[in-house]
Order: structure tokens, then sequence, then C-alpha cells
């Protein structure tokens, strides 16, 4: 039983670190189709770095880069959930109750994922556990 239990813990943690990999490298293709109309364009193309949506694309690539890598998780999590969460209200509320309805179901999930990693960590792949030792993860604070 107790090998069944680790092995489960393990892969839990594992699953946090692919989670925060795969959930980042899709959040910052939007940053990315901001800022460069990569990998495709917004339909005005590219918009200026200082504007609100330009800074939300900054925040979007730099900001998801950190959690992708793993490095200082928590808090830039944080900024980003708040981020979907003012993206939410702003852009897609207006339209409607319904996230569906609204098309602002992406928001709302990015904003939970990030919550989410910003009480969990980056799990075992990432650069904040290697900055804190091995014993990390065996505690559960990856």
């Amino acid at each position: 039983m107790m090998n069944r239990d680790r092995s489960s813990f393990v892969w839990e943690r594992r699953c946090l670190s692919l989670l925060r990999i795969v959930a980042t490298g899709l959040f910052m293709q939007h940053g990315g189709q901001k800022l460069w109309g990569f990998p495709a364009g917004m339909p005005s193309g590219p918009v200026p770095p200082f504007s609100l949506i330009g800074f939300a694309g900054l925040l979007e690539v730099f900001g998801g880069l950190l959690v992708f890598i793993g490095l200082f998780t928590r808090a830039v999590s944080f900024i980003l959930s708040g981020e979907m969460a003012v993206a939410y209200f702003l852009k897609h509320f207006s339209a409607g109750f319904w996230p569906l309805l609204n098309h602002g179901e992406l928001a709302v999930l990015y904003c939970f994922i990030f919550l989410y990693l910003s009480a969990a960590g980056g799990g075992p792949w990432s650069i904040d556990r290697f900055r804190r030792g091995a014993s990390s993860e065996e505690s559960g604070r990856g």
C-alpha cells in the first residue's frame, strides 16, 4: 500500500509539471499573436506594446515563459490569473453571462489553471524546485 501511495504522489507531481508546461505553451501563443502576429495574426494586426492589449501580450509571452520554465511560478501564476480575470470581465462578460456564449471560456480556464499553479507551485520539473533542492519534491512543496 505504501508503494502505491508514493507512486501516486510522484505521478501527481509530474502531472502538475505537465499541466504547467502544456498550459503555458498554449498561453504564450496568445501573447505572440498580439505582439508579433505569430503563430497567427490578429485581425487588426500586431498591437502596440504600450497599449492595454499589448501589455496583456507582454504578460502572456514573458510571464508565460517564466511559468513554462517554472521560475517564480507561484507569484507569476497569481499575476497571470488576475490578468485572465480582468480579460474576461473587460472583453467577454459584457456579451453575456455564459462563457460558452461570450467566447470567454479560455480566459476562465486559464484564470483557474494559473490560480491553481499559484497555490500548487511548478512541480518537480521546474527551476523553482531545483533552486530549493530535491527535498521539496519529497515534501510536496514543488
